[in-house]
């Protein structure tokens, strides 16, 4: 395929960046924000690398209009951002911090001032610590907290904010937070998972039910992380942990939300999820969101292993197999991102597809007064014909909005991996638009 720009994907498709509350605002302790799980977890010797906190990130909270007329410097149309839970409830439940509420009503109004459409997602991983104190994701009461935060948040800014994500990757949520500990807030244990998943996906599905009601003309998602996934080999033990895989990356939260309940067919570990549920629950699961968000940066290869019980596989990584990496050690792989979009077009309830993130952390380095990533700038070409191809045989696909706006605080990675199309330097907070943002700017232009 030749060199491609925006008006390759029709008039009609949205182009936007993505940013997280907790990765991006700092003021973590500033104008009545209660503590999240992210900001005990960060203080704990060994969990993030480097020692790295976020208690200052990229100061967001008080530089929000710049970087926002960077959004539009860069041509996006799209401005996608994070809730912190924490900022307007912050015992999670109970009296209302004003002084969040009216912070995020400045970055719509900011947005909408400049010509950008906001979208909000409800939830992005940073869990107020007082309900973690409580069980967190594990206890059952969590789905009315979550109702009580979303139906606050599509009252004060429904009117003006019609592009909502309710979850952002569940999977990790509970995989990562819950069951290896890697993120906060660090549970570990394999029948974590279960009661975790459940109590995700209700509120995945409860929270769409709420928008709905409460927000006119609401256009309504989730975003979820996934990859697609290969057998190392045709054997039948490598194709079925390949399945088992792809059950827990991809169709583990998309196919309750369709009615379809948990992919227990090739995973039989999810019956226990039984053990969890309550009468009504299927049907509780099931919502029809307008869009699925999909959230791609790599395949993965998995082969049978008799040692990881449970799953019984394990990852070939992608450094062992020759192949083109980032920094965090992913593949590049474009052709994933092709199939995985037409495996979720297969499914007949999913109505459209927004790319809600997808992109690549490289090293990078200023010379100059300037940030050249020519590596970024393949990564979005190849990965943007990918999706180009997709759409051009008939996949739905809506969107896409480029991870990320700047460089953040990366979760456990701290600061080191940088995804940014802004280069911050975290000293001065000085921001550089890298070579790929300017990229960017030109694919819309031409």
């Amino acid at each position: 395929m030749d060199t491609i720009t925006a008006s390759d994907f029709g008039a009609d498709f949205r182009w936007g960046t993505a940013t997280a509350a907790f990765q991006i605002e700092g003021a973590v302790a500033v104008d009545g924000r209660g503590p999240s799980i992210w900001d005990k977890f960060t203080k704990q010797n060994g969990k993030i690398k480097g020692g790295h906190h976020a208690e200052i990130a990229c100061d967001f909270y008080n530089r929000y209009e710049d970087d926002l007329e960077l959004v539009k410097e860069l041509g996006f149309k799209e401005f996608r951002f994070s809730l912190s839970w924490s900022r307007i409830l912050p015992t999670g439940t109970g009296e209302v911090n004003q002084k969040g509420i009216d912070f995020y009503n400045r970055v719509i109004d900011k947005c909408l001032d400049l010509g950008i459409e906001p979208w909000i997602t409800l939830y992005h991983w940073d869990l107020p610590q007082a309900l973690e104190d409580r069980g967190g994701w594990k206890n059952r009461e969590i789905i009315d907290w979550f109702s009580e935060y979303v139906r606050l948040c599509a009252t004060e800014f429904g009117d003006k904010v019609k592009n909502w994500i309710v979850l952002n990757e569940p999977t990790a949520v509970a995989g990562l937070g819950y069951t290896t500990g890697m993120h906060a807030p660090g549970k570990k244990g394999i029948f974590n998972f279960l009661p975790v998943v459940h109590h995700l996906a209700l509120c995945n599905a409860e929270g769409g039910r709420i928008i709905r009601n409460l927000v006119h003309d609401a256009y309504i998602g989730t975003a979820l992380s996934c990859s697609h996934v290969q057998a190392f080999t045709d054997k039948p033990k490598d194709v079925r942990a390949a399945q088992r895989a792809d059950a827990i990356m991809n169709r583990l939260f998309v196919e309750p939300a369709l009615g379809l309940g948990y992919p227990t067919d090739v995973f039989p570990f999810l019956n226990n999820i039984k053990r969890f549920t309550k009468p009504g629950d299927e049907e509780k699961l099931a919502f029809d969101f307008d869009f699925i968000g999909l959230q791609n940066y790599f395949r993965i290869i998995v082969k049978h292993s008799y040692f990881a019980p449970v799953l019984w596989l394990e990852e070939i990584p992608a450094k062992k197999r020759n192949v083109p990496l980032t920094v965090m050690g992913w593949e590049v792989a474009p052709d994933g991102m092709y199939d995985i979009l037409r495996q979720f077009s297969n499914y007949s309830g999913v109505k459209e597809i927004i790319i809600s993130e997808n992109g690549a952390a490289f090293e990078d380095n200023p010379e100059n007064g300037k940030v050249v990533d020519e590596r970024r700038i393949q990564y979005f070409e190849d990965y943007l014909k990918s999706i180009l191809k997709a759409k051009n045989e008939g996949v739905k696909v809506a969107g896409y909005l480029a991870w990320s706006l700047l460089d953040n605080f990366e979760w456990a990675e701290g600061y080191h991996p940088r995804f940014g199309l802004v280069y911050v330097n975290y000293e001065t907070q000085e921001r550089i638009v890298k070579e790929s943002g300017k990229w960017f700017a030109s694919f819309f232009k031409n």
